[in-house]
């Protein structure tokens, strides 16, 4: 049987404890990515719920696939761009 040298077990080491922060990195990123895509979606519900566009004159945002996408990706700044537009007169 023939020993294995202590740098290999380091490079081991060193290899699975970057993996594990990176790991983590990805994570706290993605958890902060649903947070902003549910946000958004409840913001366009909210403003849909409320008629907050009605008390300016315009309609409320109809939700379909694309407006759905926008405010999954988007989040909060896409669901503030789906009013801003709704708002302009460009609806989707």
């Amino acid at each position: 049987m023939t020993d294995v040298p202590l740098s290999s077990y380091t490079f081991l080491i060193t290899i699975l404890i970057v993996a594990i922060v990176v790991g983590f990195f990805i994570i706290k990123n993605l958890m902060k990515l649903v947070i902003n895509s549910v946000l958004g979606l409840l913001l366009l519900f909210f403003v849909n719920y409320f008629h907050v566009l009605g008390a300016v004159g315009k309609p409320d945002i109809p939700i379909t696939p694309l407006t759905f996408l926008i405010c999954l990706f988007g989040g909060i700044p896409g669901a503030l761009i789906l009013i801003l537009l709704q708002l302009a007169g460009f609806p989707l």
